[in-house]
């Protein structure tokens, strides 16, 4: 029994499983080879009701809650963690764009969004920093109606595949830190807008890159949230994503845990099986109740959110211990596998997509920051 899933989001969980392994599973390993994001997947996810279900039917979602979402992003990443990142990054921005954005700008997107018809990204991270989020130069600066856009920002997830993003710059002083961001909805396909792409070690299906802007012309009515105040706004919905991705990643553990045991059951040395010898069943044994305990902290998370309680100190935890366990987790069943987990495979392909989240959305520093501040106030933990 599990305290945070009833009967429908268990039935949910069970249709997500089913789909991920008839259309997500077959094409991990050639996603991961030619660097393609499968838009026909995409919508197909958009038809099934697995992108964004928690948004209000408002506008056009489900209004599922957070935990229907952070049961379908765990259920995509086990077969594949980058297709999950369009689950997570329209969760993310979703949720932006609805709480934030102008109703007769946003609803068309998110329709679009929730059809599996666009990919939006969010651009946030510059070339002289990532962990100090609020210390941005990408400048945007009011010009009549519009606002002109300069500057770079880099290691955006989908930066070369994105139909719009939401962008964060300066519009305040330099010495204003957090409370001189405006956050902007800029189609990519607007003039002044480059793009390019990283050649990374995991991820590659979804890929990152930078975006740049050279006197990109944004229309005011683009504008998140209040001039000046996009930081503090729109960064609020970063906990609903950091429990969304201690979810992805713990699925991709959980899916080679099942894997390693059904494999050291079988396998056999010295005349009996390796889970028999305690070498090899006892570490098992204990990733398995750290990805279990883990996991509950996640779906916690996700459901004080649901009941408007606070959730920024578990979303936090979520967001460093998921990705460290899952890539220890990977490891060592990678280890289990002997030479077989060493060939390039899907273990090996795993080890290297959750990685990748012990260095984006937040360092494991910046979280135990966040999660100290909650406990001991921001006073006593300045920075």
């Amino acid at each position: 029994m599990n305290p945070y899933l009833d009967e429908d989001l268990i039935a949910l969980g069970d249709q997500a499983r089913r789909f991920a392994g008839e259309r997500v599973a077959p094409g991990f390993q050639e996603r991961d080879r030619t660097r393609t994001l499968d838009r026909g997947l995409m919508k197909a996810m958009g038809e099934m009701g697995f992108i964004a279900p928690e948004l209000p039917e408002e506008f056009g979602g489900l209004g599922m809650g957070s935990v229907a979402a952070g049961v379908i992003c765990e259920e995509i990443a086990r077969a594949d963690l980058s297709i999950s990142y369009i689950n997570l990054l329209a969760s993310l921005n979703a949720q932006i764009l609805s709480h934030h954005g102008r109703p007769e700008i946003v609803k068309p997107w998110l329709a679009q969004l929730r059809a599996g018809e666009a990919l939006i990204s969010i651009a946030l991270t510059e070339p002289r920093g990532g962990s100090d989020a609020a210390n941005l130069r990408l400048k945007i600066e009011r010009v009549g109606d519009d606002y002109i856009v300069n500057g770079e920002k880099t290691s955006i997830s989908a930066a070369d595949q994105a139909d719009a993003s939401i962008v964060f710059g300066r519009t305040g002083s330099t010495d204003s830190g957090a409370h001189g961001v405006t956050a902007l909805f800029i189609p990519m396909d607007l003039p002044g807008v480059t793009r390019s792409r990283f050649d990374c070690h995991g991820q590659r299906a979804i890929g990152r890159g930078s975006l740049f802007f050279e006197n990109v012309r944004v229309p005011v009515s683009h504008r998140l949230g209040d001039e000046n105040k996009g930081f503090v706004q729109v960064m609020q919905g970063f906990d609903f994503s950091r429990a969304l991705i201690g979810l992805q990643v713990l699925g991709v553990a959980r899916v080679a845990l099942e894997e390693t045991w059904d494999y050291v059951a079988q396998r056999k040395a010295f005349g009996t099986t390796l889970s028999a010898f305690q070498g090899v069943s006892h570490p098992l044994a204990d990733l398995d109740t750290q990805v279990t305990a883990a996991r509950l902290l996640c779906l916690q998370a996700l459901w004080l959110k649901d009941r408007g309680l606070p959730h920024s100190a578990e979303a936090a935890m979520c967001k460093w211990w998921g990705p460290k366990l899952a890539y220890d987790v990977v490891h060592q069943c990678l280890l289990m596998h002997g030479h077989g987990g060493y060939d390039r495979g899907l273990m090996e392909q795993r080890l290297r997509d959750v990685l990748g989240f012990q260095l984006g959305d937040g360092t494991a520093q910046i979280m135990k920051t966040v999660i100290a501040r909650a406990r001991a106030g921001r006073a006593a933990v300045p920075a």
